[in-house]
């Protein structure tokens, strides 16, 4: 079936992007998404799966496809334009 971002993103990624922790763009922050959203999807993928800065590659729960990151990524991006 379909992959569920929002519930991948309320499961894990919400944990420090609903409150910016450890530096994490805040959801919803356009001024903090702009320019991510400008490099476009492929970046943003690349981030979430590999890890950036203080986040773990898929956010610290390797057992998600890449498909399930990428809903995610796609209904935070969703939140913040």
């Amino acid at each position: 079936g379909p992959v569920d971002g929002k519930k991948t993103y309320e499961g894990l990624c919400s944990a420090c992007h609903a409150a910016g922790i450890a530096g994490a763009p805040k959801v919803g922050d356009k001024g903090a998404w702009a320019a991510r959203i400008a490099q476009g999807p492929a970046v943003l993928y690349g981030s979430a799966l590999k890890g950036k800065n203080a986040m773990p590659a898929k956010g610290g729960n390797p057992a998600l496809s890449d498909a399930e990151i990428k809903a995610a990524v796609d209904h935070m991006v969703g939140l913040s334009k």
